[in-house]
């Protein structure tokens, strides 16, 4: 049960102003489009949960239109901007931890969801009920526990994972790993020189999320390179984030 609120609210607005142009933002869509038309069989319906303003949904349902979508959300003020942004999506508001449908799904989906939620083991137990049999759950989440800084405090994350933490979490929920890597590793020193430092000062969503114009361009062409490495069979063993898509069994 959650002793408090997984996210500040009022970030949704501010998130669907700098989503769209940010260089994170962006290349996360690239890399789950990428593992879903890749590394996956083909499959009719997908749950998101979490889904936030809609972001990733969007890219979802413009790259892969004969989806049949639904997405959750704990907040109403996300539904809000996500039902803008993808109006043939089926919406509701959902805690997580109170998921009880059985092998309902072929795909769940759930982006940098899981670091809010004190019990995340429920949660994928969850997932895995959830789910019919050889149904794919596609997650990404924040790593490196070294890394928490203000910004961490601010999203009112509950963790960053250690490189092995989700893997194993995964397993015990009963879920087999078909595929899983960190990402934004090429820009980890930096990421970490800039955690760093942001903790001596007070923490401000501006100068993570509203970069320079050529800055976000510079990071961004960065992981295109990171795209192609990935591509290539290249398994980054650390970085900001990981990717991690399972099967349940």
């Amino acid at each position: 049960m959650q002793t408090q609120k997984p996210f500040p609210e009022e970030a949704f607005k501010y998130l669907k102003e700098v989503e769209e142009n940010h260089w994170w933002f962006c290349t996360r869509n690239q890399i789950i489009l990428w593992v879903m038309q890749t590394k996956m069989d083909q499959f009719t319906e997908f749950l998101e949960v979490g889904c936030g303003t809609g972001y990733v949904l969007q890219g979802i349902a413009q790259a892969m239109p004969e989806l049949r979508l639904e997405a959750s959300e704990y907040f109403d003020n996300g539904l809000e901007i996500a039902r803008e942004r993808v109006p043939q999506c089926q919406f509701r508001q959902l805690d997580a931890t109170k998921m009880s449908e059985v092998a309902a799904y072929d795909c769940i989906g759930c982006f940098d969801v899981l670091e809010h939620i004190d019990n995340d083991q429920l949660v994928l137990q969850n997932f895995f009920r959830a789910l019919r049999q050889n149904g794919y759950l596609l997650i990404t989440v924040p790593q490196h526990p070294g890394l928490w800084s203000g910004s961490d405090n601010y999203a009112e994350h509950r963790r960053r994972y250690r490189s092995q933490e989700l893997i194993k979490k995964a397993l015990q929920a009963g879920f087999r790993i078909e595929y899983t890597s960190s990402f934004v590793s090429l820009l980890l020193p930096l990421m970490a020189v800039q955690r760093i430092r942001s903790r001596q000062t007070t923490y401000d969503p501006d100068v993570e999320f509203k970069v320079n114009g050529l800055i976000s361009k510079a990071f961004y062409a960065v992981m295109q390179l990171e795209m192609i490495l990935l591509k290539l069979g290249l398994r980054f063993p650390a970085g900001g984030s990981r990717l991690l898509l399972a099967r349940k069994a």
